[in-house]
């Protein structure tokens, strides 16, 4: 939905409208006021829309008619929001004043609560974009200033976000646990424990001549960056668990034609979303399907049957299922099970062969990352499927195995729970020990962290300034993470840990 803001024509009344109101000045002051929708597009029955800036408390007096004075801070009112130049009633709402610093940009801010129709949200924009200094804000501004305002760092910006973005259980705990700050107390803990490193090393080499520092003062700098790089290479040690959380479990269905993968993927997502026909070779192209497994994000894929081909358009869909499986975090092998050897030791060891050639590997399977799926299991025999599993776990360093029937829906319910642990391993449990890296751009520059660290160890004996440069970047690294460190910060501590002069 677009919104027209029309400005221009309607300033020379508007003067004559802030005269009215008790007396407030006929302008805004020279910094910006943004005003939204922050309330989701389409009709509902609230919308919220959102005003920060110095121009905040006019456009609460102009619109809710306040011509007394503004109403107490957090208090709604319920008001008849107006037209400022013709006054006009354009709906009936709730009004809230939030003055800064104590709001979410850390601004003058309002909010007017008005019917969600388009209508009357289209009325209450245009008239508050007809007001001076007033302009429609840009994506994610509001966030930004209260970043800018020292509201929010950046990992709790990006976990803002992340919650508005969640569609599963699992992604909303871990964003509502990293918007909360968590992971960003986590990363300004060591941050205060680099500048002290820092701010005692530099104090060492300004000042150690002149007898003013303490004995062992390196050392314990030495135990403190020993300390931190164990902790951070332990972070990083993580998996990729939250960043697979956020982005979701890469989940990919291949095997040779005509197994069922087609139909395991309609299966799962309860609905058609591929093709499927007895003609072999009818998946060329990957299907992709969004799917909440128990509250976890999956993204499953449905790839071209493994064969070789003479049809090009076949070849380049059999390239991109490789391509996928390499990519994925769990595959899922499907197997015609009533096209196995009638041998179950013959067919034990035919399957073997085939997770190697799907896998694409020679060397130990990835059992942590696999799944057996022997499909069509409606077409055998109960003696012979339970020999067959009997066979299967006496063989060492096979994937779990899962007897399902796409046809008869026998076994899903099984596979069901095994995919869903699986996936849980994959993501882990948002809500238990540290707060897990979410981002790429967390793990770069960590990984600069553990490499800087590692320059001061190296030059600890050689030069102590090469040394401090190394807990420096450090410490610069880690602040890229949250957005904020400073010099002001280095020097304070100096004086708050070292009486210098004394």
């Amino acid at each position: 939905m677009t919104y027209l803001f029309l400005i221009s024509s309607r300033l020379a009344p508007l003067n004559r409208c802030l005269c009215t109101f008790g007396g407030v000045p006929g302008g805004v002051a020279d910094a910006e006021t943004i005003f939204a929708l922050s309330s989701g597009h389409g009709r509902c029955g609230v919308a919220v829309v959102r005003v920060s800036g110095p121009g905040s408390a006019t456009a609460l007096r102009c619109l809710a008619g306040l011509a007394h004075g503004l109403l107490p801070p957090r208090t709604a009112l319920l008001r008849s929001i107006t037209d400022p130049h013709s006054r006009e009633v354009l709906d009936r709402g709730l009004v809230l004043w939030f003055p800064g610093p104590h709001s979410f940009t850390g601004e003058d801010s309002a909010e007017f609560h008005i019917h969600g129709g388009p209508a009357v949200i289209t009325a209450v924009l245009q008239a508050i974009g007809s007001l001076p200094g007033m302009r429609p804000a840009e994506a994610g501004e509001f966030t930004r200033r209260a970043f800018q305002a020292g509201k929010l760092d950046l990992t709790e910006v990006e976990g803002l976000g992340d919650l508005i973005h969640a569609e599963t259980e699992a992604q909303r705990r871990q964003a509502l646990r990293q918007m909360t700050g968590e992971l960003g107390r986590l990363y300004q803990d060591w941050s205060h424990r680099l500048k002290r490193c820092l701010a005692h090393v530099e104090a060492f080499i300004d000042f150690s001549e002149d007898e003013l520092i303490e004995d062992g003062v390196l050392n314990q700098v030495d135990r403190s960056v020993c300390d931190l790089q164990t902790e951070m290479e332990q972070h990083l040690k993580d998996e990729r668990r939250g960043e697979r959380l956020r982005s979701g479990v890469q989940v990919v269905i291949a095997g040779a034609t005509n197994a069922g993968k087609s139909s395991l993927l309609n299966t799962l997502c309860q609905r058609p979303a591929a093709i499927v026909s007895p003609i072999a070779g009818t998946t060329r192209d990957v299907v992709e399907t969004a799917l909440d497994i128990a509250g976890f994000p999956v993204l499953l894929s449905d790839t071209a049957g493994l064969r070789d081909s003479p049809d090009l358009v076949e070849r380049e869909g059999v390239r991109r299922a490789r391509e996928r499986v390499e990519q994925a975090d769990l595959t899922l092998v499907v197997v015609d099970s009533a096209q196995l050897p009638a041998d179950v030791q013959q067919a034990a060891a035919f399957l073997q062969g085939h997770l190697r050639i799907v896998l694409s590997t020679q060397e130990q399977l990835p059992t942590d990352r696999c799944l057996l799926v022997l499909n069509k299991t409606d077409l055998l025999l109960e003696e012979w499927k339970e020999r067959l599993v009997g066979e299967l776990r006496r063989i060492s360093g096979l994937p779990p195995v899962c007897l399902i029937s796409c046809h008869t829906n026998d076994g899903m319910q099984d596979f069901l729970t095994v995919l869903h642990s699986n996936v849980q391993t994959l993501c882990g449990n948002p809500l238990c020990g540290a707060p897990s890296l979410t981002q790429a751009r967390h793990r770069t520059h960590l990984q600069q962290c553990v490499a800087s660290l590692a320059q001061y160890q190296r030059y600890r004996d050689i030069d102590l300034a090469l040394a401090a440069e190394g807990v420096r970047l450090a410490l610069t690294s880690l602040g890229r993470i949250t957005g904020r460190v400073g010099a002001e910060e280095i020097l304070d501590i100096i004086f708050k840990d070292f009486c210098i002069g004394k």
